[in-house]
């Protein structure tokens, strides 16, 4: 808190300075994924250079995420359906494209 001049203190930062911030840091960790998703594709398809350095930073981003979010124990049912789903998902993509590449 900082005093005004008439000596009360006023409040620098609230929920909702927060909750901007948040949002604001949400936003900026999709499109640094997102963007490096993009890079390693390109890299991949117009290079053919292996790119598992770029997509490591993809999976272990989300993966502090998700690990700070299940310390604090906010992490519920819907997460884990979600999580399993895309799991799944991916899992039947990846036997695919395995398939089709023999």
């Amino acid at each position: 808190m900082s005093p005004t001049a008439s000596g009360r203190n006023t409040v620098d930062c609230d929920e909702r300075t927060v909750a901007v911030e948040n949002a604001g840091y949400k936003w900026a960790c999709t499109f640094m994924s997102f963007g490096l998703l993009l890079v390693a594709c390109f890299r991949s398809f117009v290079y053919h250079q292996n790119t598992w350095d770029l997509l490591a930073l993809v999976i272990l981003g989300g993966g502090v995420g998700t690990t700070y979010q299940a310390t604090h124990k906010i992490l519920g049912r819907r997460w884990l359906v979600v999580f399993v789903s895309a799991f799944v998902v991916g899992a039947v993509i990846a036997a695919v494209i395995a398939l089709v590449r023999r």
